[in-house]
């Protein structure tokens, strides 16, 4: 592969699309793309193919997108919803035969020992997943021969990172982004930016606060996720939309080939 992709892997809320005994339009719709599981992106870079995010779709994203090689994990944040999946890199730690490089800070690795506390015991029982920790913070940093560099932004009063990763950003959890993130965002092509619904929410951006950022930011393509069911039917959002944005969907696949979009 000369380029990278991205591909979405789940483009819903924490409680994912359809929503357990919900009857709207929504969580019945037909249509695939109204089907999202928890929030997360496969990035297969030649120099490395990670996950930003493992939650507890996580099995069933990988065998959905046929993924056999993985060679880390990123985190934006702690909750459950985004880590909750982690134990499931067991697979990968017996098809390579070493440990899972996880790159996050140092909240996400409290949160990480605190609910797979067995895979960091010193009596370590036999088949428990191998997690290399390798703390990361607000500064740019290398994984795996992949420049990242984190996009510090806010989820009500818990710090949460973005990432940048050359043309392409990725923001999720988000509902203030600080003018010195939007520095760091200053070229980009491909913006992912979460938009929970139409009404009011604490922590995550509306829809009509979303396109606002995505204004300020001034992408040439934005990709909505962490998309609730609240949200509406994803052909008529998105016939609503500025025609540089677009409602991601579980599946879509984003490529470049150097340093230009496709």
């Amino acid at each position: 592969m000369s380029g990278m992709q991205v591909e979405f892997l789940g483009t819903g809320t924490s409680q994912g699309v359809p929503l357990i005994g919900c009857t709207c339009l929504v969580c019945q719709s037909t249509d695939n793309r109204d089907r999202r599981l928890r929030c997360s992106v496969l990035v297969r870079h030649p120099s490395a193919h990670f996950v930003i995010d493992s939650g507890p779709d996580f099995r069933q994203q990988m065998l959905r997108s046929g993924v056999h090689r993985l060679d880390a994990l990123l985190f934006t944040h702690g909750h459950k919803d985004h880590i909750a999946g982690t134990d499931d890199v067991r697979a990968f730690n017996y098809l390579q035969k070493k440990p899972m490089p996880i790159y996050s800070d140092l909240r996400v690795q409290a949160a990480l020992k605190r609910e797979f506390y067995y895979a960091f015991d010193e009596h370590r029982y036999p088949g428990i997943p191998e997690l290399h920790l390798v703390e990361i913070d607000e500064e740019p940093f290398d994984l795996l021969g992949v420049p990242v560099v984190p996009l510090p932004v806010m989820h009500l009063n818990l710090p949460v990172l973005g990432f940048r990763i050359g043309p392409f950003a990725y923001i999720t959890d988000a509902n203030a982004i600080p003018d010195t993130t939007i520095e760091r965002l200053e070229g980009i092509e491909i913006l992912v930016l979460n938009a929970l619904r139409k009404t009011p929410h604490p922590s995550h951006f509306t829809l009509e606060q979303a396109l606002e950022q995505a204004e300020r930011i001034g992408a040439k393509r934005t990709y909505l996720t962490h998309l609730s069911h609240q949200m509406g039917l994803h052909t008529e959002v998105s016939s609503t939309l500025p025609s540089n944005v677009e409602l991601a969907y579980d599946g879509l696949v984003l490529g470049w080939d150097g340093p230009s979009y496709l």
